[in-house]
């Protein structure tokens, strides 16, 4: 198989040098070019022809914004990966990046202490994403072992059984998320009867930006989560940039927790450390949703969160923009439904309001 040929667009000439030096170290990739700005860069790509762009946010003449809705006029498919500085100016531009036909996004190394450090940081979160987003096989992950224990058998004149109503739902997402969410979180109603609790993986600053960006376009109000916050129905809390979220206390005693515990899944926040206290917080009462996103968090979680009786839904591979978190969880048979990205609110809609309306009639 052919490298990836990859094409570098960054003003700074000791991150061209130092993207070029990391990502000429993987015998999957080459550096086919590099360019200053974005009018550079755009004039290059019919000579090399690349496989993907690396493309800075903050240039002089022509910005990233710019010069990505130029790009992606001539050509819709090609691969683009943000590279954005972790301030508040670089997220809120990166989110509308994302927006305009981005492809994911890799913030540059700050406070790492060394160059060592900093090529380290680059090479662990750059190239998985470039493999990912060209197609490469990444390495298969091993299955955990899964005990869902199925539903006892009732004699044929038993009474139906009883809806369990959900309580709490809960979604992780990664890679494409938050297009993915812009698609499900506005289409939730206001008078949705539950919480819903996200992690989306992202660095302290754009978890902010995202839930502002989320609850201007919704029906219900999202915000980044604090400690000690009681999650009302109808209400979204996103986990903060770098902090772990779980839910602990039951009925009107339940309240967010956040921690800086070691990240899971090379993550923090980390699908898994919610789905977990979810099947414990709530059990059967939980319904799970896994969105697009590289790599397998979300599916220990999501065997928990089965074993405790608790629904999964998955994203289906068509809509993923990675297949990574939901096809590990579809491929394990966790999920009850695997649906298309704008099926997915109408289908969390769908059960939450089944159990309630269940319990209406019995009461």
């Amino acid at each position: 198989m052919p490298p990836i040929r990859v094409l570098i667009v960054d003003d700074a000439v000791v991150v061209r040098r130092m993207v070029t030096e990391v990502l000429s170290g993987d015998p999957a990739i080459e550096v086919a070019g590099t360019a200053a700005n974005g009018r550079i860069g755009l004039a290059k790509l019919p000579q090399l022809n690349p496989d993907l762009v690396l493309l800075d946010v903050e240039m002089p003449e022509m910005n990233g914004l710019e010069t990505l809705a130029e790009l992606r006029k001539t050509y819709p498919r090609l691969p683009v990966i943000m590279f954005s500085t972790l301030t508040q100016r670089g997220a809120a531009t990166t989110l509308e990046a994302l927006s305009l036909g981005a492809n994911d996004y890799v913030t540059k190394p700050a406070n790492v202490g060394s160059v060592s450090l900093a090529i380290q940081r680059v090479r662990e979160e750059l190239i998985p994403r470039i493999k990912q987003l060209c197609g490469v096989a990444m390495p298969l992950l091993p299955m955990p072992a899964v005990n869902i224990k199925p539903p006892p058998v009732r004699p044929a004149a038993a009474a139906p059984a009883l809806v369990q109503p959900i309580e709490l739902v809960v979604i992780g997402v990664s890679t494409g998320g938050p297009n993915a969410l812009a698609v499900v979180v506005p289409a939730l109603p206001a008078d949705l009867p539950v919480p819903v609790l996200i992690v989306q993986h992202m660095p302290p600053v754009f978890t902010r930006l995202l839930a502002e960006r989320l609850a201007a376009q919704s029906n219900v109000p999202v915000k980044e989560a604090k400690a000690g916050v009681a999650p009302q129905p109808g209400q979204v809390w996103l986990a903060p940039g770098d902090y772990h979220m779980t839910v602990a206390g039951r009925g009107a005693a339940r309240h967010l927790e956040t921690s800086q515990g070691p990240p899971e899944n090379s993550c923090r926040p980390a699908v898994d450390v919610l789905f977990r206290s979810a099947a414990v917080n709530a059990g059967a009462g939980c319904l799970a949703v896994v969105l697009t996103g590289m790599g397998q968090d979300g599916l220990r979680g999501c065997v928990a969160i089965r074993e405790a009786g608790g629904q999964v839904l998955a994203q289906d591979e068509a809509t993923s923009v990675v297949w990574g978190m939901p096809g590990y969880v579809a491929k394990a048979g966790l999920a009850d439904q695997v649906l298309p990205l704008d099926r997915i609110a109408p289908e969390i809609v769908r059960r939450v309001t089944r159990g309630w309306a269940a319990v209406a009639a019995r009461s």
